[in-house]
């Protein structure tokens, strides 16, 4: 599997990307910053625990917020120049793509040992941050645990159709999903499960979020998302209908995705950028993720809500994350089967 088509991907959303400007750029002071972050992590989930970390450490912070796969592009298109020092990346496909790219520098192996293999870079040069599996909600006043697929293979039954699932796929954790479907079942059984789901004529929303509303409503039985979108309803009311249903043996419905950070091979702040992989790696960043952001922890020791999917009890299917960068592959089969 090649990412040439991902790299010339992402360098084009670059030029789209540096043609609307930045908030970086607009909000530049005199004072040049003593590390720069490129996040495909929105302001609203990692900003409070970067603020933390430019306290403990008095590291002055810049954040150039943005999508995942244009902030990447950036990286590439900039080359020598690129500013950024990390970059932030919101799944293991981006992360791989610029490795790929020669874009990440190694890192320090005592680092690296914090994180199960499973969730890092096979070549040292990105690192997990936090885990994000891949679920069914649904809603429990229509739905019972019992009435829910042992896969999510078994969602192109025509059980399933006349809009009783909801989708998003123009969102990236889906892209992701679907990419790893392509890895795990070949191009033809990815094509084949797409127009199965297409054929039962699913709900199609923007984002995770509408997913989980729309759930929540009744408007569909169920709704292919990432874990953690439904804890933040359920936070605000703990009476919401509806539930996660994680595909048990390890079926690829429930593959547990990463954020993740690298360090760029072009850093001129190398060693604040050790110290905040350091630091989001360190307890009290860990404990930001499963406290606030309800995702999984993947530094052992660390207390996270029971009612969070455990990384012990995940039995994984047999995919690598480092494989997951040919995103240009799965945008051509979406737009093939007619799906984007």
């Amino acid at each position: 599997m090649t990412t040439r088509p991902l790299v010339a991907l992402l360098a084009a959303l670059a030029l789209a990307l540096g043609a609307c400007g930045s908030d970086a750029d607009s909000g530049a002071n005199a004072s040049a910053p003593q590390l720069t972050i490129y996040s495909g992590r929105s302001e609203e989930l990692v900003g409070p625990v970067i603020a933390q970390f430019e306290g403990e450490t008095g590291i002055d912070v810049e954040v150039r917020y943005g999508d995942t796969a244009q902030l990447a592009g950036a990286i590439l298109e900039e080359g020598d120049n690129s500013p950024a020092d990390v970059f932030f990346g919101q799944d293991a496909g981006a992360l791989g793509a610029l490795s790929d790219a020669g874009s990440f520098r190694p890192l320090d192996p005592a680092l690296l040992e914090r994180v199960d293999p499973q969730f890092r870079s096979v070549d040292g040069e990105w690192v997990g941050v936090s885990g994000r599996a891949r679920v069914a909600v649904y809603n429990t006043a229509l739905l019972s645990e019992d009435d829910l697929p042992a896969s999510v293979l078994d969602l192109t039954n025509p059980r399933w159709g006349g809009g009783k699932i909801g989708w998003a796929p123009t969102n990236g954790s889906f892209q992701a999903f679907v990419t790893a479907m392509r890895v795990a079942l070949g191009e033809d059984g990815a094509r084949a499960w797409l127009e199965g789901i297409k054929a039962n004529e699913p709900k199609v929303y923007e984002n995770n979020i509408a997913i989980v509303e729309a759930a929540g409503a009744g408007e569909i039985e169920l709704g292919l998302v990432n874990h953690y979108y439904l804890y933040r309803f359920l936070a605000e009311d703990p009476a919401f209908p509806a539930a996660n249903h994680l595909f048990p043996n390890g079926d690829l419905g429930s593959l547990v995705n990463v954020a993740g950070v690298g360090i760029l091979d072009t850093a001129d702040h190398t060693e604040e950028a050790q110290r905040l992989l350091e630091f989001l790696l360190g307890e009290p960043a860990q404990q930001y993720f499963a406290e606030e952001t309800f995702e999984i922890p993947l530094v052992d020791g660390v207390e996270a809500d029971p009612a969070l999917p455990d990384l012990e009890s995940l039995k994984q299917p047999d995919i690598n994350l480092n494989g997951l960068a040919d995103l240009q592959g799965t945008l051509d089969l979406l737009t093939e089967v007619g799906v984007i």
